[in-house]
């Protein structure tokens, strides 16, 4: 589900969960493991034309309250394995970057688009943020965040440029060695100052989330709730 590359000093990490490489609990658990193992530069993306669409909601309906915890807390650590890669974590985004798509878009330190939406629709599916991914959106996305949040809409690359969500539009035919070039340059950098660096700009939101435990037992009820449970089906039927 995950598919990692070294070449030339970056590792290449691939989200592969056609068709829309959503996030289930195989996936986030492998995401976590393939990041703590990687030293040095990182560029993210996603198999086939999407970057990621978010969670699979069906896999939380199926799974049940058990499958629904584990799943959160999974999908946490991940965003946080991305956001505390010590070293640079460039995101290729090349098609739709969804709810937790568009999450873990946010917790790498540069993001290019080729094509494709973007944005944050939890609320319109009916479910509340992990405080980590709320956190890493607030940090990456600035004052625009409360937007993107109660609005739930996905905009287009030139859209979410101009709000500073994505750092530079590339042809889909040069994003991947865009990105490559931008993770090499920043990993010229003194590693060790660089991871320091990282750290202390982090530090805010590191602490938020370290501090909201509470928070999260509050979502993670919220996701398990027959309520919440209705309105993801009803979501999903719409879909068909």
């Amino acid at each position: 589900m995950i598919d990692a590359e070294l070449a030339d000093g970056v590792t290449t990490v691939r989200i592969d969960n056609p068709p829309v490489n959503a996030f289930d609990v195989g996936l986030v658990d492998d995401a976590v493991a393939t990041m703590r193992s990687i030293e040095g530069p990182i560029v993210l993306t996603g198999a086939g034309g999407c970057f990621s669409a978010g969670v699979d909601l069906r896999a939380i309906l199926d799974g049940g309250g058990t499958y629904t915890d584990r799943f959160l807390a999974a999908v946490s650590a991940a965003f946080l394995a991305v956001f505390d890669h010590p070293a640079p974590v460039v995101a290729a985004i090349n098609g739709h970057a969804i709810a937790g798509g568009c999450v873990l878009a946010m917790a790498a330190d540069v993001r290019l688009m080729s094509t494709g939406l973007i944005g944050l629709s939890e609320v319109a599916v009916g479910v509340p943020f992990p405080v980590a991914a709320l956190e890493i959106c607030r940090y990456a996305m600035g004052p625009s965040v409360t937007r993107a949040v109660l609005q739930a809409d996905n905009i287009d690359a030139r859209t979410a440029a101009g709000r500073g969500w994505i750092d530079e539009i590339v042809p889909p035919d040069d994003l991947l060695s865009a990105a490559v070039g931008v993770a090499r340059r920043l990993g010229q950098h003194g590693p060790t100052a660089y991871a320091a660096m990282k750290e202390q700009l982090h530090r805010h939101t590191r602490e938020a989330i370290d501090a909201s435990a509470a928070v999260d037992a509050n979502v993670r009820a919220l996701w398990k709730s027959d309520k919440t449970r209705a309105r993801i089906s009803a979501f999903l039927d719409a879909l068909k």
